[in-house]
């Protein structure tokens, strides 16, 4: 399969946004249903965690033709805070204070920092 430069670039960022969707169900959606078995918790979470690298994984193999591994890794973690912070606000309904954005907005510098080449 060939895909356009412009589509090689950019079709990543949208599926590691896509995974993180995922990712962050799996990993804390289950603190809404905190009376549910343990095990079932997690057998649900590796559920839908499978659809998670069903992403990433092509994700990053597509990527890296244009991207380094420590880019995308950054891309990633920075996607992630993005998406836990509104499954936080909207799902979780637990607000974010000034600490959590003047963190968040560290991390987004030293983000940054990685692209600056």
């Amino acid at each position: 399969m060939s895909l356009s430069p412009f589509a090689v670039k950019w079709l990543p960022v949208l599926l590691l946004l896509a995974s993180n969707v995922f990712m962050t169900f799996a990993w804390y959606g289950h603190l809404k249903f905190k009376s549910s078995p343990l095990l079932i918790v997690i057998a649900a979470a590796w559920c839908i965690a499978f659809f998670e690298y069903c992403l990433a994984v092509p994700a990053n193999r597509i990527g890296h033709a244009v991207w380094s591994a420590a880019e995308l890794k950054t891309m990633q973690e920075v996607i992630t805070l993005i998406v836990f912070a509104g499954f936080s606000v909207v799902v979780l309904k637990e607000p974010l204070g000034w600490n959590h954005l003047a963190g968040f907005t560290l991390i987004a510098i030293g983000a940054a920092v990685i692209f600056k080449a």
